[in-house]
């Protein structure tokens, strides 16, 4: 079998079989596709560590980070475990295929009283009735309250908010879904929306799809907008354009633990599948920890 034909066989397999995300499929797939583009049109099965190897220099050699060059090592370890119990080949040649150790990169996170600026702001805007500006404030109040994905978030639709409750049911990674909850601000500016913004904005489509949080030509919003919009709305008060949805939910998790929230309910909210992942919002607390002692610690 070719190994582009092998490449598209195993992306349904992680799809239908393992149940994997689109996003993590899309993911494997365009990693794997690098990996044919240095290879060219070769059959599976003739594929060495020899040329596993190259491929990998070829990645370094253009630029790509440690971490990308560890995900792609990863991707082909996969790829090919999955071959060889296919019987697509004889043996597996990414056994020996060394991966480069990760840096560990602590996420970005803002301040609580940088959003609470920053979302005060939007509330004031979202008072003047515009539509847009309403969708705007509601969706970050969301973002952060409720510390969701931004493809969850996308994915919503009106039925999935319970305002009486304050939770929303959302799809996370894999189909798994889970119930979040969101604070009294959020559930303000969700009602203010749904009531009149919404409206108005599926007013400006011919058939309005039913998700929650629509575009201004009354289509369902999609993640590149959000992320423009975060990096709008957010970025200036981090003083950084590299600012982006999860950007939220990294500060949400950072909050919640630094307000002595539990570590196994954070990672329930933020619908984490090992509590390892969780963990690195406890060294983002510790960084604070350790920069406030040298600030005000006579003895520092």
């Amino acid at each position: 079998m070719l190994l582009t034909d092998a490449i598209d066989a195993f992306a349904v397999h992680l799809e239908r079989v393992r149940r994997l995300s689109e996003a993590t499929v899309r993911a494997y797939r365009g990693d794997l596709a690098d990996l044919a583009a240095v290879t060219g049109e070769t059959r599976v099965d003739d594929v060495d560590l020899e040329q596993l190897r190259e491929w990998l220099w070829h990645a370094s050699q253009r630029g790509d980070a440690r971490s990308t060059l560890a995900r792609r090592t990863s991707a082909a370890r996969a790829f090919f475990r999955w071959a060889l119990e296919e019987d697509l080949i004889p043996v597996d040649p990414s056994l020996r295929l060394v991966a480069p150790k990760r840096g560990r990169t602590l996420p970005r996170v803002a301040t609580a009283d940088a959003l609470s600026d920053v979302l005060q702001r939007l509330g004031e805007n979202a008072r003047e009735g515009d539509p847009v500006a309403q969708r705007d404030h509601a969706l970050l109040e969301l973002l952060y309250g409720a510390g969701i994905r931004v493809s969850e978030l996308c994915g919503l639709d009106p039925d999935d908010l319970d305002l009486e409750r304050s939770t929303a049911r959302v799809l996370g990674k894999g189909a798994k879904e889970r119930v979040v909850p969101f604070g009294v601000p959020a559930r303000r500016a969700l009602t203010s929306y749904l009531t009149t913004g919404r409206p108005a904005l599926a007013a400006r489509a011919t058939a309005p799809p039913p998700a929650l949080f629509l575009g201004v030509r009354g289509g369902r919003l999609g993640p590149r907008a959000v992320y423009d919009l975060v990096t709008r709305h957010v970025g200036p008060a981090l003083a950084s354009s590299a600012v982006g949805p999860h950007t939220l939910r990294h500060s949400a998790a950072t909050h919640l633990l630094d307000g002595g929230a539990d570590l196994r309910a954070v990672q329930e909210l933020l619908g984490h599948a090992s509590l390892g992942t969780t963990q690195i919002y406890t060294h983002v607390s510790s960084e604070r920890l350790a920069a406030a002692y040298r600030l005000a610690h006579p003895r520092a």
